[in-house]
């Protein structure tokens, strides 16, 4: 894969703000291979991320980020660089459903996902086989023999040993307590079997196949202490009929589930989110 920075930018609208950025990077003969631009009118922000071959540049990251920085200082800007080849680590976390959990590893095996996966943790010891299938370490994490509380620091203590960049919750079926999502802010994603905010909570196909409904989906969002209510990332759908079963809904649902979790994972990890307020701008 070719090496890119990924200049990713956050700040007020502002006359003049393109062109500084644009003749930075042309005064470093920097080659541009993708540009986004967005102005949300609302709010005044002004959003950019624009992804640069490195081989163009004679800079180093830490060298870019330098030069950068009085830039970034004139215009207020929230922003990052960084380097496709460095890996971020992604931490799976999983219940009982294994679909997602597959999905996911399939596509880091195949390379679609680019990242590592250094662990992942379950509170059912069932899904060993797959971290076996692909030599990565599993943990077990029993919650009934630990109590909620003791099992959240050892999920805690596990993650800050891996040195995890991302949270992923692939059908992880318990409520993060506030203090871990206020340390993951922004960097643990979940997965919602139903098209949020219609039918949250237990049974969403039973309850959408009760409305008649006619689209099914899946949310992928940003966890926060507000249950299922953090900023969505991606959303799936799927149209359905009369005639489909409330079993139909689960297995059409189960694509959609990781269809919707695999993009959101992937624009995260190639830096096409940007959080703000309440929801997201994304460069997909």
């Amino acid at each position: 894969m070719q090496q890119t920075f990924r200049l990713v930018i956050d700040c007020p609208d502002q006359v003049g703000l393109v062109a500084a950025v644009s003749q930075f990077l042309a005064s470093h003969n920097a080659t541009i291979i993708e540009a986004s631009h967005h102005t949300d009118q609302q709010t005044g922000r002004f959003f950019m991320r624009h992804e640069i071959r490195a081989d163009s540049l004679p800079l180093s990251l830490e060298a870019f980020r330098g030069l950068f920085e009085p830039i970034a200082r004139q215009y207020d800007m929230h922003w990052r660089l960084t380097d496709s080849h460095q890996k971020q680590k992604v931490a799976l976390l999983a219940s009982k459903e294994s679909h997602c959990l597959n999905d996911l590893l399939h596509r880091w095996h195949t390379h679609e996902l680019h990242c590592d996966i250094p662990c992942i943790i379950a509170n059912h010891p069932h899904l060993q086989q797959f971290a076996d299938w692909y030599d990565i370490p599993f943990h077990w994490v029993d919650f009934e023999a630990l109590g909620k509380q003791q099992a959240f620091a050892d999920i805690q203590k596990l993650l800050n040993h891996y040195h995890v960049d991302l949270t992923v919750l692939a059908r992880f079926m318990q409520i993060l307590p506030d203090t871990l999502c206020t340390e993951l802010a922004g960097k643990a994603i979940n997965i919602h079997h139903s098209f949020l905010p219609s039918f949250a909570g237990a049974r969403p196909y039973q309850q959408a196949y009760e409305r008649g409904v006619k689209l099914i989906g899946a949310t992928c969002h940003y966890v926060t202490s507000d249950l299922d209510e953090g900023p969505i990332i991606e959303q799936e759908v799927m149209r359905i009929s009369h005639s489909d079963t409330a079993a139909d809904m689960v297995r059409k649902g189960k694509n959609c589930e990781k269809q919707a979790l695999a993009n959101g994972v992937r624009y995260h990890l190639e830096d096409r989110v940007i959080i703000h307020q309440h929801k997201t701008v994304v460069f997909a």
